[in-house]
């Protein structure tokens, strides 16, 4: 049952939309008298030409018809945006995980942050993570025919009693029969494993890298991520990894690698970043990561960062005709952007659903270099000369950006941990940092400073409590930079060069 019309929000001038008449507003009734589900349903209408659209302006039916012979215009877009990215009703998730981060927010946020899916389009449209205990044969039907690929599946542990158990859901001891159909009708596959000591990890943690080597070996990439708990935590066998615990994990991870690497000839399992910072492990080297195609699981961020952070590229720290990058844990649901795949046809318009799990493209350690339309923006408008530059950011980060500031003078360049205090637990992410840890932090620190903070801490200009940074510019001079070891490179550089504050 359709729950609601899907709302044109943008028409681009010139677009086939445009020449067609169709308005921002307009409510679409059918595409080709079918009632779009989707926005992945959408795409594929919008492009089956001819095409008649029936659209509801106010109260007021009316048809538009788009023919198939297009003439000069059938290079254009259709170019019509839409308000959300699922028309009805979300696949809401029925698990009950101990280690759920949603279940860990303190009451008052915003209404979206509480909202759990387990909703196959979205873990292709968004990366959102799906347990398959929803899963259905018409659900399997359609990603094979439509082939949406890739899909995020939550593993944690192939023991049927374990896996059951975490997810608090019978269904989940068996629901990973769809992920080996998946892989069946060739359905790009990427896993993750979130690690919970004294539940999944030591020999629970060996079977389950045997089993899906053994059973699943067509698997893409299997990220293993540590647990986070905030202070709201109120499961008792939920708790944070000691060193020795992430030593231990780390070295089942990198005897799976191996056997991995001999069996199947690629890298397939990794250890998410935050892993080796519990354990005090070095992060392993470029080439352990090949294409850096884990990323958003927080799997090679630090590499990543460390690695730009020395290169000579430069970037300009200054593009005010731009706007901030979406950015945080919970981007997913409250981004208004509609942008364009590059791998596929779809659009991503706005995720009406949270996350299940930390995955660091939200709440990440470091970003990823590709940066988009990023800017970088002065939060006070009066000039004000700073004789030093610190850098804000959170516990895990400032614990590798301390590591590369040996060459630049101590005197000047400052890195401050920003703890999270609203969050608490092990919430040691920049992309978890909220407005009053920071202005905490701030208050005190000099006034005379210039301060620079990731963007991926930002989601629209708004931090994860609320607050927007245009409220900091009464507190310090701020300057919000790409999450990457360029840009922080280049500001820090740019500083010292000019030893004057933000223009």
């Amino acid at each position: 049952m359709i729950a609601e019309l899907p709302v044109v929000t943008a028409v681009a001038e010139g677009s086939i939309a445009h020449l067609h008449g169709v308005c921002v507003g307009d409510r679409v009734v059918s595409l080709n008298g079918i009632a779009p589900r989707d926005v992945i349903e959408w795409q594929s209408l919008v492009t089956d030409y001819p095409l008649e659209i029936v659209i509801l302006r106010g109260n007021t039916e009316m048809t538009v018809t788009v023919e198939s012979d297009l003439g000069t215009d059938s290079a254009l877009p259709f170019g019509a945006d839409v308000h959300s990215a699922l028309f009805d009703r979300i696949q809401t998730c029925d698990n009950h995980c101990e280690f759920c981060f949603i279940y860990q927010l303190p009451k008052g946020m915003r209404r979206s942050l509480y909202l759990k899916d387990d909703d196959y389009r979205l873990s292709f449209l968004y990366g959102n993570f799906t347990t398959l205990t929803r899963f259905t044969e018409s659900d399997l039907e359609r990603v094979v025919a439509q082939h949406l690929s890739p899909l995020f599946v939550s593993v944690h542990a192939t023991d049927v009693h374990t896996r059951a158990q975490m997810l608090r859901n019978e269904r989940g001891g068996v629901s990973l029969r769809w992920l080996r159909q998946l892989l069946n009708h060739g359905i790009d596959v990427r896993a993750q494993i979130v690690l919970c000591p004294g539940v999944n990890n030591g020999s629970v943690l060996d079977e389950t890298l045997g089993t899906l080597l053994e059973e699943m070996p067509e698997l893409s990439s299997i990220a293993v991520v540590p647990l986070g708990l905030s202070k709201h935590n109120t499961e008792s066998r939920m708790r944070v990894h000691t060193q020795a615990e992430a030593q231990d994990a780390i070295r089942i991870i990198e005897k799976w690698q191996r056997r991995y690497s001999q069996c199947l000839g690629r890298s397939v399992v990794h250890a998410a970043d935050e892993l080796y910072l519990v354990a005090d492990v070095d992060i392993p080297p470029s080439d352990s990561y090949g294409e850096f195609e884990m990323l958003e699981d927080g799997v090679g961020l630090v590499r990543r960062f460390i690695d730009t952070f020395t290169t000579q590229s430069v970037q300009s720290p200054e593009s005010d005709n731009h706007s901030l990058r979406d950015g945080g844990f919970f981007a997913s649901v409250d981004t208004t952007a509609q942008t364009m795949d590059s791998q596929t046809s779809y659009v991503r318009t706005i995720n009406p659903a949270a996350d299940t799990a930390l995955r660091s493209h939200r709440q990440g350690i470091l970003e990823s270099e590709d940066v988009g339309a990023t800017t970088t923006v002065t939060l006070r408008g009066t000039r004000a000369a700073a004789r030093t530059i610190g850098i804000l950011t959170g516990s895990y980060a400032a614990q590798v950006i301390n590591t590369l500031l040996k060459d630049y003078p101590r005197d000047v360049v400052f890195v401050h941990e920003v703890t999270n205090a609203f969050f608490g637990g092990n919430t040691s992410v920049a992309g978890l940092l909220t407005y009053d840890d920071v202005v905490r932090t701030l208050q005190s620190l000099p006034e005379d400073r210039m301060y620079v903070l990731p963007d991926v801490c930002l989601n629209a200009g708004r931090f994860l409590d609320g607050r927007t940074i245009d409220e900091l510019k009464s507190v310090r001079h701020v300057r919000v930079i790409p999450s990457t070891g360029t840009a922080l490179r280049t500001q820090i550089e740019t500083f010292l060069q000019t030893k004057v504050g933000p223009q």
